[in-house]
């Protein structure tokens, strides 16, 4: 049985989903960001407590199919961003072979849905892990720009700024409290 999850956007989120299927006594065979894949069918009860329990946490349930991929393409985003070294990947290839769905399908679903087109959202994501790590100040502007994929730090510095209406030195002297959580976005 598959269950798909919103808001579970990073390694804690899976931790604490899976700490929550602990406590019921409910044995997965994988929990990945948004979703998670059961050893076996839970019963409506079951079913019904889980989601409670999600609730307290900040998750949600998702029911309705096109929810589900809407939630799927954002985990996979959110994945190639923060979580992939390898930032020279394709992302409508990326998507249509993860979801088994035509791009310009998936494109439309999200734009109509979200209100933003998947790119933005990637660029939204781009701009949360630059703020990230600016706040750690362990790399430079251009190591940041080359491990996010950007072609220069001038491209980078302009979609920061387009975004935050603040460049990259300013949002370091503002400091953390200008960050927002992945959930947010």
């Amino acid at each position: 049985m598959k269950l798909y999850i919103k808001n579970m956007v990073c390694p804690r989120c899976i931790m604490a989903v899976q700490n929550i299927l602990n406590q019921l006594n409910i044995t997965s065979l994988d929990v990945r960001l948004g979703e998670v894949v059961l050893a076996n069918e839970i019963d409506k009860d079951q079913l019904n407590i889980l989601r409670k329990e999600l609730s307290n946490l900040g998750f949600e349930l998702l029911d309705n199919s096109q929810q589900q991929l809407i939630e799927q393409i954002k985990a996979s985003a959110i994945k190639l961003v923060h979580y992939n070294n390898e930032q020279n990947i394709n992302l409508s290839e990326l998507l249509t072979s993860e979801l088994h769905r035509d791009y310009s399908y998936l494109s439309k679903l999200f734009s109509t849905t979200e209100g933003i087109t998947i790119e933005h959202f990637v660029i939204l994501q781009k701009i949360e892990r630059v703020k990230e790590l600016l706040t750690y100040d362990q790399q430079t502007l251009s190591e940041i720009a080359d491990e996010l994929g950007y072609s220069s730090v001038a491209h980078l510095s302009a979609q920061f700024k387009k975004v935050t209406g603040l460049t990259p030195t300013q949002f370091k002297q503002q400091g953390i409290d200008l960050r927002r959580g992945l959930d947010q976005i």
